[in-house]
């Protein structure tokens, strides 16, 4: 039985006072869940004042996104090895703003992923397609894609100790998200590519959901067999609704 692990991503959003008061709410409510993990990435200038709150908290801290060199003279990075010193157990790979925002390619996502395990940091690889891909039926090849450049980099037992985040683009921020019976289908999908490489890892492995999570969506989402948890955006950063999303897996 794979527990359900539901992550929030602030993205490039908060404060250190709006950071104080939703981290008052929203560590007590989580910490009053079972059968579930749960963790929130917030952005890097804000990782101490977060890590603080959570101590003794059950709730875990990761990173963002990472730099995919090792530290040195990388003027603006932020290696994987200073994320773990800062109390991270987690980080973010591959989501879809960084590879389409900012250029990032299979390769090197593969490569962040790499650097992340080394540190003893859980990546949370993110893949997913564009609208126009999915319009042109290529989901599974595309996610296929992406998940084959860690497969090749690092093998299948490295995804043993990771978190997959399946991530529409299209329904990232826009209120729009799949079904949930369209959602089974690609987490049955990447688990079917796995189990090709190893039989155990993909049995193992929890497969997240990202794209416009919501309390009002999120039971019939988590419901879903292949659908271990969600990686959330927007409504994490609001307490009660992040709060409520978590229940949803933790039933």
């Amino acid at each position: 039985m794979r527990v359900k692990f539901v992550a929030g991503n602030w993205k490039m959003n908060g404060s250190l006072s709006a950071n104080d008061t939703l981290l008052k709410d929203l560590v007590p409510a989580l910490a009053a869940l079972t059968g579930m993990e749960s963790a929130v990435c917030p952005p890097y200038p804000y990782l101490a004042q977060v890590q603080c709150a959570l101590q003794g908290s059950p709730v875990a801290l990761g990173g963002q996104d990472l730099c995919q060199f090792g530290n040195g003279a990388y003027t603006g990075g932020v290696s994987a090895v200073m994320l773990k010193d800062l109390g991270c157990s987690h980080v973010i790979v591959g989501h879809s703003e960084r590879r389409t925002l900012f250029g990032e390619s299979d390769a090197l996502v593969a490569e962040k992923f790499a650097l992340a395990q080394q540190a003893g940091l859980k990546p949370i690889l993110c893949v997913g397609e564009t609208l126009a891909e999915r319009d042109a039926g290529a989901t599974d090849s595309v996610v296929a894609r992406q998940l084959n450049a860690v497969l090749q980099r690092s093998g299948a037992a490295a995804l043993g100790s990771a978190v997959i985040a399946y991530e529409p683009v299209w329904a990232i921020g826009t209120g729009k998200t799949a079904s949930p019976e369209e959602a089974q289908a690609v987490h049955a999908g990447i688990r079917s590519l796995l189990a090709k490489s190893d039989a155990a890892v993909a049995a193992a492995v929890r497969i997240v959901y990202g794209g416009s999570v919501k309390a009002s969506n999120a039971v019939q989402l988590f419901g879903m067999p292949d659908i271990d948890g969600g990686l959330i955006g927007g409504a994490a950063l609001v307490a009660g609704e992040f709060a409520a999303i978590c229940r949803a897996a933790s039933r």
